[in-house]
Order: structure tokens, then C-alpha cells, then sequence
């Protein structure tokens, strides 16, 4: 990493420049979100982690024509965008198995797969550091993570079994992996539906307050044509009843948290697959945001791939998550790119709270380096998309054996490194937000 040797007013001058391209449109178009988000951002080092790929990358930038273990496949694979160590969690694929890997695919592209690594190191850093680990302790995690995706790489790139390399359920998970699968299964689509929606009528609809916008007649009419729109997008096996997608009724929302912060979004309430009123479903509606990586890769094949980014978001998410949610596809709406999925009621996020044992933290995170594998062996020339047309895993392993011992120094170098700068960041980030240096706010 090359990052200039800056002052603290200096860095705050650049991290205001870096925000003010990710954030400045939306900003002004919903301050009060925005200040929501930064206050988020504000309690840790980690939460300003969190929200900030875009310093990330503009920090890496130096990098983006080469590095250690970069190839031109290496360099041009699907990567998750944002992966840190709290971008994990529970899912339900399509064939109805409660699965725990990668979550969260918005800032999804094509790039150098040490980038998502790095990202993640750096994540693991702050989170050793929060826990009062020592700088060993730290390098030894990230170690361990390195071990782990190289081991994982290296059995899928040299033709392992699936019963070798399966992926985490509640028969294979251990631990803390375990612990949210199971609590997954105990929640309930039930219990989804009775958070959101009430019966009226006979009918379910959602219920006013809590976030839920009621929309004017010409809003809701350009819902449901981009709802209409959605569906042309979904694969055939997801059209088994057409029952299902009966239209119940629509709100509107606000997004506020970290990562969606302005960003319009909608409820859509469906029948499901049946008559049964407790088998109803949610999905939403949400405008796409431009991925922080798509700013550092100049490869004007990769945008003309694309219609847009709500396009993006799912072709991304489709490559890189094997089986995925059955209503994931997209739509536009005003002009602009949207992701449309399920509100999942089996989502749960890996939960770092109560992982403070230094050995269950180096379990967990051996496992999130196979989860980050897994994931980047997926995406490739058997993903059905032709941006990657190789072999993910066997490029990847290769790149690694040319320095297998240089390898996961990299990673623990890098995790220090920007671990330290975005501690410093913070604070600086703080002082910036609290006397009113932020344009807009």
C-alpha cells in the first residue's frame, strides 16, 4: 500500500474530496439520512471501516496496474467489493438449505482478488485491536485466514470432491457459524410478516409507522410497472406459480443504515405459494449505488457489460453466491438501476459481540477464509456470465504457488498497515463531523 504521508488536516481535506465523490449526490438529495449514517460510523473504528470502501479504494489506487500474486486473469475476477469480517451471515439458497457465506453483494465487480482480501485483513486488525489483541495475536489471524483460502483455492483448483469442500450448513458448521444457522431456523416467516404487516379485511397488508412511507397513486403506479419489469428478469425456475406474484400491496422506505444511507427503497407484499395468508411474501425494492471498486477500474468492457447497476448487483451476486435467492433480480425505476430481492426472515448476521476467545477467533476466521474461497471460485467460466471465461480457482492457485511463503506476509503487513491508518482516520473522520466540516450536513 502506498498511501502519501499526510498531516491530519491534509488527510481530513482528502477524506472530505473522497466522500464528496461516493456521497455527494445523495447527501444533498437526504442530509438527515446521512447524518443517521455518519453517526453510526462515528462509534468505532470498525463501523468507520465499515462505511468507507470508498477510502479504501482510493487509497489502494496506487496499485490498480499490478501487484504481488496479479495476473491479467488475477486481476480481472468477480470480487465481493466490501468484504470485511462482518459481511457474513445465514441465507436460504433455492433449494431451501439454510447456508451461512458471504452477504451483502452491492459493491460486487470485477478486480484483483487480493483486493477483497486485503480489505478483509485490515477488517480482522480492527476487530483484534477492539478486543485488545496484541499485535502477534493479530498477525497470527490473519495468518490463519491466509492459510485457509490457500488451502481451500488450492483443493478446488485441483479437482476436489463437493463432499470435500462443502459448504457451511447445520450439518457441517461449527461454533459461532453454527450458532447463526441455528438461530436462522428458529426465526419464522411468520414472525417476518407479524413485524411488518397486519390483517385488514381478510387481507394482509403492512402496517403504517415504522419506517413505512404510504405512497401517492402515481408514486405506487410506477412501482408496480417496475415490479412488472422485475419479473421478465427472473430465472424460469423462479415463475412456478403465478399466484405468487399477486401484489398485495406497496409502502415506501428510507434507507439509513451504514450502507444504504438516501437511497429510495420499496416494500412489495406478495401472495406466495399458496393461499395461506402466513406464506406471503416481502421483497424490496432499492436503488443500486455505483460500486467504490468500479471508480479504480478503467476496463470500459466491464461498464458496457452492464445495463445499469441494479443489473450489476445481481449479475455480481448470481456469480459470486452459489444457489442464489430465488427473487433476486433487477428492474429500473425513474431512470435509475434497482435490486429487487426477498426481505429474507431466515437472514442472520455473523454476530462478533460474544467471539472474544483468542482460539474461537481463529477458528471462525479459517472459516471465513474458505467462505471467501468458496466464493471466488464460483464466479467463473462456469457462472454462465462471460466476463470471467477461466478457471477462478486454478488461476488464483497458481498465482500463489509462484510464492507460496510471500503470501499471507502480504496480508499481514497490509493488515497492520491500514488497520493503524484507519484508526487515525477515525478520529480524524470525528472531529471532522462533530465542528461541521462535512459540506451539507
Amino acid at each position: 500500500m502506498s498511501v502519501p504521508q499526510l498531516n491530519d488536516e491534509q488527510r481530513g481535506d482528502e477524506i472530505l474530496a473522497v466522500f464528496d465523490t461516493a456521497f455527494g449526490e445523495l447527501l444533498a438529495a437526504d442530509p438527515a439520512a446521512f447524518r443517521v449514517k455518519f453517526r453510526k460510523m462515528a462509534a468505532s473504528a470498525f463501523a468507520f471501516y465499515r462505511g468507507t470502501a470508498c477510502l479504501f479504494y482510493h487509497d489502494l489506487d496506487p496499485e490498480k496496474r499490478g501487484g504481488p500474486y496479479l495476473d491479467e486473469r488475477t486481476s480481472r475476477v468477480w470480487i465481493h467489493g466490501d468484504l470485511h469480517a462482518e459481511n457474513f451471515g445465514t441465507y436460504m439458497d433455492a433449494h431451501g438449505r439454510l447456508v451461512f457465506n458471504v452477504n451483502d453483494f452491492d459493491e460486487a465487480y470485477v478486480g484483483p482478488f487480493t483486493w477483497d482480501l486485503k480489505r478483509f485483513a485490515a477488517s480482522v486488525a480492527l476487530i483484534g485491536y477492539a478486543k485488545a489483541l496484541s499485535d502477534e495475536q493479530i498477525t497470527e489471524l490473519v495468518r490463519i485466514y491466509a492459510g485457509a483460502y490457500r488451502e481451500r483455492v488450492h483443493a478446488l483448483a485441483t479437482g476436489a470432491k463437493s463432499d470435500e469442500v462443502p459448504p457451511f450448513t447445520l450439518d457441517t458448521a461449527q461454533g459461532p457459524l453454527l450458532d447463526a444457522l441455528r438461530d436462522a431456523r428458529a426465526l419464522t416467516r411468520f414472525g417476518l410478516l407479524e413485524s411488518m404487516t397486519e390483517i385488514r379485511d381478510f387481507e394482509r397488508r403492512f402496517t403504517s409507522g415504522g419506517g413505512a412511507i404510504e405512497l401517492d397513486a402515481a408514486t405506487r403506479y410506477k412501482v408496480l410497472a417496475a415490479f412488472d419489469g422485475y419479473l421478465e428478469t427472473l430465472p424460469d425456475a423462479s415463475l412456478a406459480r403465478p399466484d405468487s406474484y399477486r401484489v398485495k400491496d406497496v409502502v415506501g422506505r428510507r434507507g439509513i443504515g451504514i450502507g444504504s444511507a438516501g437511497l429510495p427503497s420499496y416494500n412489495i407484499l406478495l401472495e406466495g405459494h399458496t393461499d395461506a395468508l402466513e406464506n406471503d411474501v416481502v421483497i424490496y425494492i432499492k436503488q443500486a449505488q455505483t460500486p467504490a471498486v468500479s471508480r479504480h477500474i478503467t476496463d470500459q468492457a466491464l461498464r458496457d457489460y452492464f445495463q445499469h447497476e441494479g443489473h450489476r448487483t445481481v449479475i455480481s451476486q448470481r456469480a459470486l453466491q452459489a444457489h442464489a435467492d430465488p427473487w433476486l433480480g433487477w428492474t429500473e425505476l425513474d431512470g435509475a438501476g434497482q435490486l429487487v430481492a426477498e426481505v429474507s426472515p431466515y437472514a442472520v448476521d455473523l454476530d462478533w459481540g460474544d467471539i472474544d476467545d483468542p482460539e474461537e477467533i481463529a477458528a471462525v476466521v479459517a472459516d471465513l477464509g474458505r467462505a471467501t474461497a468458496t466464493m471466488h471460485a464460483a464466479a467463473d467460466d462456469t457462472s454462465g456470465e462471460s466476463l470471467v471465461p477461466f478457471s477462478t480457482e486454478r488461476a488464483i492457485d497458481a498465482a500463489i504457488a509462484a510464492d507460496e511463503d510471500g503470501f499471507g506476509e502480504l496480508l499481514v503487513d497490509f493488515a497492520h498497515d491500514y488497520g493503524a491508518r484507519a484508526r487515525a482516520d477515525h478520529q480524524i473522520f470525528v472531529d471532522l463531523f462533530r465542528n461541521g466540516r462535512i459540506p451539507g450536513l
